[in-house]
């Protein structure tokens, strides 16, 4: 892999910020506008998937970085559920649900398997030289 110097370069953080971007459209042409409560927890929930992802690179310590990877696929996590609730809302139909059902599935699967990589590297991070 080759040596990352930025968060935005990231795959996985520019996944996370693509849908990201999905879910701040769904929260505002759709009648999920009008459900203020829940508009705001499901942005907030896709916002911090990228976060975490951006918060533990810039940590610089191996250790750290796979913390707040960790808490990062639990938050795809969340929005993967969250993402059935709009469905059965009725907020949006069932190709978008299934898409975006499929990606955070997709993205929690290279978190875990970037995090399966980071533990099997012996650089604990700059923090750490």
């Amino acid at each position: 892999m080759a040596t990352i110097k930025r968060f935005e370069d990231l795959e996985i953080w520019m996944e996370a910020r693509r849908l990201a971007v999905i879910i701040h459209k769904i929260s505002i042409e759709t009648d999920l506008k009008t459900d203020f409560k829940f508009k705001e927890q499901i942005k907030s929930s896709s916002g911090s998937v990228m976060d975490n992802i951006a918060e533990g690179f810039e940590r610089d310590g191996n250790l750290e970085f796979r913390q707040f990877l960790s808490i990062a696929k639990g938050s795809a996590g969340e929005v993967r559920s969250q993402v059935y609730r709009v469905f059965d809302y009725g907020h949006i139909d069932e190709q978008l649900f299934l898409q975006l059902k499929n990606d955070y599935e997709k993205l929690s699967g290279k978190i875990k398997n970037f995090i399966s990589y980071l533990n099997k590297k012996e650089f604990k991070g700059i923090k750490f030289q």
